[in-house]
């Protein structure tokens, strides 16, 4: 165990970490040059087509260094004859940078001992630099500060070195510079892993306890689990047993992270790897549960927080037929993904479905373009919306109000029952030139948002902080601000409370018929102009029928906006030559009658991209 040492990187979206991993491997001969490509810790196509990491990816490398030691009690390679050599078995797990997928992040930062925070050297330190970096201090990591991507032209080596000094409160010289594209200084940091990160603690003559912090789905072998083994030891064959859920099963294979599945005989206290457990069903295994042998049960480990997923949506197949393969899909992707959440829903016009949770926007076009990909399967998304707290009134003054939680406005009681409507604000943190601070705070202002106070890192950038109602970051606020801010500035935010909000439940009627996928919770102020942007683009997308479709956006009884598709025109007297008028006329008035007849009994189908263009607001 004391030559483990297990650590993860951190970094806002795009400062280098999937390219640093790939010069670790390089470095320690993990993978051979010929096996080698960018990115290759993201396994997913998605990934290395977006140019970002959505999933943890553990690894072990093994890295062979020469001794003795520096000053800084650093090891370092020489060529000393008499030198001593020895290997490190290094357990690296990459994480994802986006807002999105913190939750990838507090899991490794959990099953681990030290943390790399990555800044790039052009960029500085950005929104979720500070968020990972507080996340790590949360769990006491060791830090090692490095600053990358020095040999980019427009790097800022003295600069971001003053913001990193001034976050962290180190020396200048504790500060690692390099470069993951060319590979300068990156056999510094293992180093400085070594010597500054702590072995693990526990002990492999102790009972098993290994936390399980990911898992995935093999069509052949089942559920595998990737654990971080605290105490004890697994070998392959144990009878192992899930604390939890209060499930056994055989451990059929155990191994380490090669990147690819590595088996082994034993798995030993302080290690990261694997357990195939053969579950068939992914609801058997639960990521921060604890696995233990039945016999000598160890203790749970304390696990994670449950996450709470504040953003909703409904996922309806395309075709009826698709519905049990959508809902195998969302089963196994929810193993690999602890922050989604669904049930089972039902629409009139969509038909049978789930109700789905994410942590933000992207989040939910990850899960929408894995499930296409992964599984086959493309699904229509309704209108996303927040969950919200909804005080009932009470039947006698002497009683307190019952509260209950809603993810869709479909579920929103009688207005006559509803005493008071609470919503989800964000604490958000936006790092912004100063020269945008004006831009920003007056977006910041449409979303119904408070300033807070401003926090300079340099005499050019600026911390500025706001509170803001959860509905107006999720749909629009991150590319706006990307606008306003000419791509600069960054963002970070985490949810804080429910307070009270004017909030309406929007309807979008087509043909006379309340769509139940386009309603929407919005505050009342901004009804009109989402109603009447909502009918202009079903307008535009939705095709001509034989009948006038009206299109109206409604609040309650009330008609705040409207729209109409003309009807397809058919020369009906075409055939007609000469004669008396009224044959013409009578033709005429017949097709009147007709379209009126089915504007009132005709139905609308409605395209599937027509839901999601609608999402883009």
């Amino acid at each position: 165990m004391q030559k483990i040492r297990n650590f993860c990187i951190i970094a806002h979206i795009d400062h280098g970490k999937s390219t640093l991993a790939d010069r670790f491997l390089e470095i320690t001969n993990t993978v051979a040059k010929r096996d080698m490509r960018a990115q290759l810790l993201d396994g997913m196509d998605l990934e290395r087509e977006r140019g970002i990491t959505i999933k943890l990816q553990p690894v072990r490398m093994d890295y062979t260094i020469e001794f003795p030691i520096t000053n800084n009690q650093s090891p370092v390679n020489t060529q000393n004859p008499n030198s001593k050599k020895e290997t490190f078995i290094l357990n690296l797990i990459d994480t994802p940078g986006h807002v999105d997928f913190s939750y990838e992040v507090s899991r490794s930062l959990q099953a681990v001992e030290g943390a790399i925070l990555l800044v790039d050297a052009s960029q500085g330190v950005e929104a979720q630099t500070l968020a990972n970096l507080y996340l790590a201090m949360e769990q006491n990591l060791v830090i090692i500060p490095v600053i990358n991507k020095i040999d980019l032209p427009n790097a800022d080596v003295p600069k971001v070195t003053q913001e990193v000094i001034k976050l962290l409160g180190v020396k200048e010289e504790e500060i690692l510079l390099a470069s993951g594209k060319t590979g300068a200084g990156v056999d510094e940091i293992l180093q400085r892993v070594i010597a500054k990160v702590p072995p693990p603690t526990g002990s492999s003559e102790n009972k098993l306890q290994a936390l399980i912090f990911d898992s995935t789905y093999d069509d052949y072998r089942g559920v595998v689990v990737f654990v971080r083994v605290v105490n004890g030891s697994v070998k392959k064959g144990d009878i192992v047993y899930l604390l939890r859920v209060d499930k056994e099963t055989h451990a059929l294979e155990v191994g380490t992270f090669k990147p690819k599945f590595n088996p082994r005989e034993k798995l030993e206290a302080g290690e990261i790897g694997y357990i195939v457990t053969g579950f068939k069903e992914v609801a058997q295994a639960r990521v921060g549960d604890t696995v233990t042998h039945k016999k000598a049960k160890g203790a749970p480990l304390p696990g994670y927080r449950q996450v709470k997923p504040m953003v909703f949506a409904g996922f309806f197949p395309e075709t009826g037929e698709e519905y049990p393969k959508l809902r195998d899909a969302i089963g196994q992707i929810k193993l690999s993904d602890a922050a989604l959440f669904f049930e089972a829903e039902h629409s009139p016009a969509l038909g049978f479905g789930y109700r789905c949770g994410f942590l933000g926007m992207l989040h939910m076009e990850i899960i929408a373009e894995r499930i296409k990909r992964e599984h086959g399967v493309s699904v229509v998304i309704t209108t996303p919306s927040v969950a919200y707290e909804i005080a009932l009134q009470s039947p006698l003054l002497s009683e307190e109000r019952t509260t209950l939680i809603i993810h869709s406005p479909l579920e929103l009681p009688d207005p006559s029952k509803i005493a008071e409507i609470r919503e989800p604000w964000a604490k958000v943190e936006i790092v912004t030139p100063s020269q945008y601070i004006g831009s920003i705070m007056a977006l910041a202002q449409t979303k119904h948002g408070t300033f807070g106070h401003t926090e300079y890192l340099d005499e050019t950038r600026v911390i500025l902080h706001f509170e803001v109602p959860l509905a107006g970051l999720v749909t629009d606020f991150y590319d706006k601000l990307k606008s306003v801010s000419s791509g600069y500035a960054s963002m970070n935010y985490e949810i804080l409370d429910f307070r009270k909000a004017d909030v309406v439940k929007l309807d979008i009627i087509v043909a006379e018929e309340i769509i139940e996928a386009f309603s929407i919770m919005v505050n009342r102020q901004d009804a009109y102009e989402v109603g009447k942007s909502t009918v202009e683009k079903l307008k535009e997308l939705i095709p001509k029928q034989q009948f006038v479709i009206k299109l109206q956006a409604a609040v309650g009884a009330k008609i705040i906006a409207s729209e109409r598709i003309g009807a397809l025109h058919k020369d009906v007297t075409k055939g007609l030559y000469g004669g008396d008028v009224t044959r013409k006329m009578k033709l005429l008035k017949k097709q009147k009658a007709g379209k009126k007849k089915m504007m009132a009994t005709g139905k609308v189908n409605i395209p599937s991209k027509a839901f999601l263009e609608v999402l883009k607001r």
